[in-house]
């Protein structure tokens, strides 16, 4: 009878059935693992004759398929890096190492001894190696080949900071030394790195100008000197063009004055930047130590000197107008009189006019004396036509100007900028050495400060080393030479922009420099993009290669090979092999493991259909052979 082989096959379905639940069940906690389902078909009995026919009875099931739910799994996430999962679609590329390529979404990898990435079967994931330049190579092994970090050292220095503006540079001590912390303005340090790794620091020390002046004079019978290579002769006069070809060639000088008399010349050098380096004064045969005058040191302020004369008995009384104040003296006056009546005013003149720093009397000797007008150092040199003196009646001159000192205001936001060695050895940042020295090439430089230059109104950095720029601006770079003892080639790139001079506590703002010593590997870790970086301990990271994504047309196709990986069929398609991110692949995540898709409640559910199923074929049976010994027994 033919129900006996339907039944039969019933058996055999329902049995497939419960192995495949009994599979999902048992891997309820594998990773990666997909969730497979058992699909039936109907058998019918087929003839040439009468096919089709509606009167026919079947002749039971058959296993039409197994297929698998690539539904993702629960990711969950681990304390290991080596464990990755995707989040999307894709599968993992493995090698064996014979030629086999097999695919998967367990990502539950580890390094082998010699540095390769491999699943727990001892299989290569693949993956796209870097080249120098951070070129994708081929697909290959993914290995971690870097073990060490090979230290670098210092090339570029980013430094900004704030020097309080509030900061009073004639408290400073005199001269300036590195050592005396009362002889700077302000300090700050930066770790460095040599070539072979070797850490250091480099000290900057600033000095802010005070106001004052370097003024030179020298007396010498030559009819010739050279003044920073600039030769004068003052037998035909100093011209002004000496004067501007001897400012050209130093941009410490901003004006100088000769006189040349019987044959002995005397002249005055006025320095912009006190305590920066000497002027250089030769005869014209080149040897300094002929004439070596070294600098004094004056007040920047603009000092008027006037002389005092007593009204006659004709004009007295009379006026002085001193800026404003009226003062009224008279022919019984002394001059020592006069200056006293001046000066007792002082205050008056002081609130008329805020330039003015100090009116005093000066003993001229023989009993002549002199009013001193002393203007505030950062007025500068103020123009002759300002703060007059008028006098009445017409024709006196009982206040008349005797002479001039120039004021100057340069000194205002002038810094000294040094740079030490780990705090002892003096570097070259690029001061260029001083015009004139003998056998010195023209723009060369040597150990010594430059100069940085703030705005006095904005408190912005607008001059380093006499290049000026836009207030604000980026900053031109110094040159740092001579901080890398490994190596003398090595130079440093300090760029200051951002460096301000404001009236608040003096701060590094912000300080970074891009060496750093050897390194060993601590880790490994994946971006969302695949990614693969390698962390040292000395702070650095390398990319070391990117995992490959292989997706396919009909992933439904591939073919379970053990392990909870797949093979590529030609129902499946081949391998489309990309990074992770890109297209419809997933993105990767590192210390994470996809977990089994398996539904235990959905299977627990199957396993009662599937053993129903199979009680009931087991019934069909039975019915069967109890209708068949009935027939017997007729």
């Amino acid at each position: 009878m033919a129900g006996f082989n339907t039944a039969v096959t019933g058996l055999k379905a329902a049995s497939t059935d419960l192995d495949v639940i009994g599979n999902n069940i048992a891997n309820s906690s594998t990773v990666g693992f997909k969730t497979s389902r058992t699909e039936f078909g109907d058998i019918y009995a087929t003839a040439v004759v009468g096919a089709g026919s509606s009167n026919v009875a079947g002749s039971g099931v058959t296993v039409s398929d197994i297929a698998q739910d690539f539904q993702a799994g629960t990711i969950e996430f681990t304390n290991n890096n080596l464990d990755l999962a995707i989040n999307g679609s894709g599968f993992f590329q493995l090698d064996d190492g014979q030629g086999g390529t097999t695919f998967t979404r367990a990502g539950a990898f580890q390094l082998d001894k010699d540095g390769f990435i491999v699943s727990k079967s001892g299989k290569f994931l693949q993956g796209y190696g870097l080249d120098d330049q951070g070129n994708r190579l081929p697909i290959g092994n993914l290995a971690v080949s870097q073990k060490e970090s090979p230290p670098k050292a210092t090339e570029d220095i980013d430094l900004s900071f704030n020097i309080d503006s509030r900061e009073d540079p004639t408290t400073l001590t005199f001269p300036y030394d590195k050592d005396t912390p009362a002889s700077f303005t302000y300090s700050t340090t930066v770790r460095t790195f040599d070539s072979l790794g070797n850490e250091h620091t480099i000290k900057y020390n600033m000095v802010e100008r005070r106001p004052t002046k370097d003024v030179y004079s020298v007396t010498t019978a030559s009819t010739a000197v050279r003044i920073s290579g600039v030769t004068v002769d003052p037998t035909d006069g100093f011209s002004a063009a000496e004067i501007a070809s001897i400012e050209a060639a130093d941009s410490r000088i901003d004006g100088a004055t000769l006189s040349y008399s019987g044959g002995v010349m005397s002249f005055e050098i006025k320095a912009k930047y006190s305590d920066y380096g000497d002027v250089v004064i030769e005869d014209v045969s080149g040897t300094p130590t002929d004439i070596t005058p070294a600098p004094t040191e004056r007040d920047a302020n603009e000092v008027r000197l006037y002389d005092l004369a007593v009204p006659s008995a004709a004009q007295s009384p009379a006026t002085i107008d001193v800026s404003g104040v009226s003062i009224v003296v008279t022919d019984s006056m002394s001059e020592l009189d006069m200056a006293n009546t001046i000066q007792a005013r002082e205050q008056e003149i002081l609130d008329r006019n805020p330039a003015i720093e100090s009116v005093s009397v000066i003993d001229a000797g023989s009993g002549n004396y002199q009013i001193s007008i002393r203007f505030k150092a950062e007025q500068g040199n103020i123009n002759p036509t300002s703060y007059p003196i008028s006098i009445t009646p017409t024709g006196y001159t009982g206040m008349s100007l005797n002479s001039t000192v120039d004021g100057d205001n340069g000194f205002q936001g002038m810094y000294r900028l040094y740079a030490y060695l780990n705090g002892t050895e003096l570097l070259d940042i690029g001061k260029v050495e001083d015009p004139g020295e003998p056998g010195a090439p023209a723009g060369n430089t040597e150990v010594g400060p430059i100069l940085l230059e703030f705005n006095p109104s904005s408190g912005l950095l607008r001059g380093i080393n006499d290049v000026t720029f836009t207030s604000g601006a980026t900053a031109p770079s110094i040159t740092v030479s001579g901080a890398d003892p490994a190596n003398n080639a090595t130079t440093i790139t300090l760029d200051l922009t951002g460096t301000t001079q404001f009236a608040s506590a003096s701060i590094v703002k912000s300080s970074t420099q891009d060496g750093y010593t050897k390194g060993d590997l601590i880790g490994v870790s994946f971006s969302e993009t695949g990614e693969m970086v390698a962390s040292f301990s000395n702070g650095q990271n390398q990319d070391l290669g990117v995992v490959a994504i292989a997706t396919f047309e009909n992933q439904s196709g591939l073919q379970p090979s053990g392990d909870t990986e797949w093979t590529a069929t030609l129902t499946s398609g081949d391998a489309i092999v990309n990074p992770p991110g890109t297209g419809l692949n997933g993105t990767l995540r590192s210390a994470a493991l996809e977990q089994s898709n398996v539904d235990l409640s959905a299977e627990l559910v199957a396993l009662i259909e599937a053993q129903r199923n199979f009680q009931a074929n087991s019934k069909t049976i039975e019915t069967q052979n109890t209708v068949t010994q009935a027939i017997l027994q007729i």
